[in-house]
């Protein structure tokens, strides 16, 4: 009834049927057990409707893989709760003075970072398929928290600054949330590691550039948001402004740079304590800050009202902030322009540093399963006065190199902040602001990129090189938001240049020997099947005529045969290239091939106005080359087409059947990786002979018995009818001894030495689609033979 009804639909709406019937298997069933030839079945909507509706058990996996401690918390032990007291306790002791100075950063008070990161270690545990990472405040994000809370006070002058801060952390929070959900992590893989080093290169020099005002304790009024040159240029100019604050901000920074320095000689003089420098290396900002508060202290506690320079004032007890966030719309729609750029420094820094520590430490993360750790994070940050918060690349490579076990650790991490939040407000006051500048111009400096990068990248791709270093340049003078957006966009239109500029190959063939050892292998007479002399034995290449691919120019490349050619695909064949590549076949073709009916034209008016009378030496020249015959596309690199493409492929068809009139040019395709492929080239009349294209059928086949012997090539095997040409004989008689036609087929050597099963590879209805470019060109050429040209004698 359903076949009834589509045909009537189809003469309803004028569709022919009959024109291009659709691949049909009904009457071939699949092998083995199948009677007749194989027949390949083309995919169905329905079947790819099918393949989107989840099963049950991929549900069950779905809401399973959200919560990825389920997978290891039953196997947790002794020994990596060791492991991960050490790392929790070691990156708390850490955070702690970072999280504080991130959060001046950010235009908040110093507890707001205290509160970001016990949220973000707290949660992101029960979601994270990394156990290095450690989310909580970053520079870059504080930064730019900081802008948009400058530019919506701007606006709204009553409007606190934590107000906004935790409004964006939960509109970015329900963003990212939302991206990990639908599992649409695949996204972050649109943005190429030169954006990546241009962005997290160009930010961190702005940071640095902002803190050195602070740091130096300059008194003039100048903004430190603007662009990073402009602050640079600014904090120079008012250096005579330079206040006591330089002496506690330099000199802190100085040890900072001076303690890792002593571990790192220290390691390499004494690596069995490798160990133990590696731990007073990461504890030097503990270190420095707890001992430049002592000097704070001793300094000013008698003159809290006047003190000698500036600091970090009264943290007040506990979660003081907590409660249910305000959303205020008019906020929202303010800050919305910055969203796309918020919701990027968000994800962009986080999904690169776990990416790169899982590969380090041989796990694989999930990146939208990271986004939901993120999202929730930042979700349910602001309910205690959090805000925006994402991995951190500094405690997390401390983290990694501490021992970390699982994310666990992130609970330890938490209660110690807890504790530093319940227990040290007070020590808090004493902390200069000029030697947390220095701890943040110290922690984001390993964030810029040495030279050494940019010059890796030019080895590898010298435009990639130029994206980074533009992309720098544009961050130090203009802004972080636009950096982002220009690397983004200059990478991906890099990318759709390359696609559609991408330039097919014209392949020859070449007789490849193997040289093992100090001899040269020659083809095996034995016909024991050996591995080693089947790689060792002769074989055919095929290689670009004109050595694109660097091979060795001496190398004679064969044209396949005459009026054949062979055009490999090198980067997908959809619509924003189909036509480039066809462009070039075409013009190739017309170089070196002649009309097949140079008489096609009776008069010279006949003549379409580009296809003018050759000149007498251009006659003479055309006389010696050869008639198209025959395409053989090279599809390996192609997953999928479009209607674009095919229907390019189509006019380039008929351009090529008018050139070679009166015959028709054979297309043959290979190494066709999709069936969606196939139906659409078949769709288009592809695949298939015509009654003006007969063909002579060529078939590969594969050996399929309990012992298999030497294998053969589809030269070697011929049908008892003569289909196939060489040293085989193919019988139509199976197994049971019957005359049906069957897709099991016995070969037996002509010598009577043996038998073996084999079974054909590839779709008897589509013979032009096929396996390799060998089988195709010995398609090609045997029908050729078969059906000279029709074109008259010259």
């Amino acid at each position: 009834m359903s076949t009834k009804a589509g045909r009537f639909a189809a003469k309803a709406l004028g569709i022919d049927l009959t024109s291009n019937p659709p691949l049909d298997a009904r009457d071939a069933p699949v092998l083995p057990e199948q009677t007749g030839s194989y027949v390949e079945v083309e995919p169905t909507a329905g079947e790819w409707l099918r393949g989107l509706v989840p099963s049950g058990q991929q549900v069950y996996h779905y809401f399973y893989s959200m919560f990825p401690f389920l997978h290891w918390i039953m196997s947790y032990n002794l020994q990596w709760f060791i492991g991960d007291l050490i790392a929790g306790v070691t990156v708390g002791a850490v955070v702690i003075p970072q999280g504080m100075a991130y959060a001046i950063l950010a235009k908040l008070p110093a507890e707001y970072g205290l509160y970001s990161s016990f949220m973000g270690v707290l949660i992101y545990w029960f979601f994270a398929t990394s156990k290095d990472i450690t989310i909580g405040p970053v520079a870059v994000m504080s930064t730019l928290v900081g802008t948009i809370i400058i530019d919506v006070q701007a606006k709204y002058p009553g409007v606190e600054a934590t107000t906004i801060a935790q409004a964006l952390a939960i509109i970015c929070g329900a963003i990212t949330t939302f991206i990990g959900l639908f599992r649409l992590g695949f996204i972050v893989d649109f943005i190429p590691l030169p954006a990546i080093t241009a962005f997290m290169t160009g930010s961190a020099i702005n940071v640095c550039a902002g803190q050195v005002k602070t740091m130096l304790g300059e008194t003039a009024s100048f903004s430190t948001r603007g662009a990073t040159y402009e602050v640079i240029i600014n904090t120079l100019k008012y250096l005579p402004t330079t206040q006591m604050d330089a002496a506690m901000g330099l000199t802190a920074l100085a040890m900072l740079y001076a303690i890792r320095s002593a571990c790192n000689y220290g390691t390499r003089k004494m690596p069995q304590k490798a160990k133990l420098f590696f731990f007073i290396s990461t504890l030097r900002t503990v270190f420095v800050i707890l001992f430049y508060t002592m000097i704070s202290a001793a300094v000013n506690v008698h003159r809290r009202h006047n003190p000698a320079f500036k600091m970090l004032g009264k943290v007040p007890y506990g979660f003081q902030h907590a409660g249910v966030p305000k959303i205020n719309v008019d906020i929202i729609k303010t800050f919305a322009p910055e969203l796309p750029a918020a919701v990027i420094v968000l994800v962009i820094e986080h999904i690169a540093i776990s990416k790169s520590f899982g590969r380090v430490n041989n796990y694989t993360i999930n990146p939208s399963q990271e986004f939901i750790a993120i999202g929730i994070a930042n979700l349910l940050g602001p309910f205690l006065g959090g805000y925006p918060a994402t991995g951190s690349f500094s405690r997390t490579a401390i983290k990694a190199k501490s021992g970390v076990r699982t994310p666990l650790a992130g609970v330890i991490t938490a209660i110690i902040v807890l504790l530093a939040i319940y227990a040290l407000p007070a020590l808090f006051f004493f902390i200069p602001s000029s030697s947390l500048s220095a701890v943040i111009i110290h922690a984001v400096g390993d964030l810029i990129a040495p030279p050494r990068v940019l010059y890796q990248f030019w080895r590898v791709s010298p435009l990639d090189a130029v994206i980074a270093f533009i992309g720098i340049i544009i961050i130090i003078f203009s802004t972080i938001e636009i950096g982002i957006y220009c690397t983004i966009c200059m990478s991906l239109a890099v990318l759709l240049f390359r696609l559609a500029k991408a330039r097919g190959q014209f392949l020859g063939h070449v007789q490849i020997h193997s040289v093992v050892g100090d001899h040269l292998e020659e083809t095996g007479s034995s016909k024991e099947f050996n591995p080693a002399s089947q790689l060792a034995s002769s074989r055919t290449a095929f290689l670009p005529l004109a050595h694109t691919d660097g091979s060795n120019p001496a190398v004679p490349v064969l044209q396949p045969a005459p009026g054949i050619f062979i055009y490999r695909v090198s980067e997908g064949f959809n619509y924003p290239n189909a036509n480039h590549y066809t462009d070039y076949l075409v013009q190739h073709i017309f170089e070196t091939t002649r009309r097949t009916n140079p008489s096609l034209y009776a008069r010279p008016g006949d003549r379409p106005w580009n296809d003018p009378v050759p000149r007498k030496s251009e006659s003479e020249d055309l006389s010696q080359k050869p008639v198209l015959r025959a395409v053989i596309l090279d599809f390996s690199a192609v997953n999928n087409v479009d209607v674009t493409s095919v229907q390019n492929l189509i006019d380039v068809r008929n351009q090529l059947d008018r050139y070679a009139a009166p015959d028709r040019v054979q297309w043959h395709f290979a190494h066709i990786n999709s069936r969606w492929t196939k139906r659409a080239l078949a769709a288009a009349g592809f695949g298939r002979p015509s009654e003006e294209t007969p063909m002579k059928a060529i078939f590969s086949v594969a050996d399929v018995s309990e012992y298999a012997e030497v294998p053969k090539r589809v030269s070697d095997i011929e049908s008892q009818d003569g289909t196939v040409v060489g040293g085989e004989e193919i019988s139509k008689q199976t197994a049971g001894g019957d005359d049906k036609t069957s897709g099991m087929l016995r070969i037996r050597e002509r010598r009577g030495e043996y038998k073996r099963a084999v079974a054909v590879v590839t779709g008897v209805n589509l013979p032009f689609f096929h396996l390799d470019l060998t089988s195709a060109l010995e398609c090609a050429v045997a029908s050729m033979s078969e059906h000279p040209s029709k074109a008259p004698a010259n």
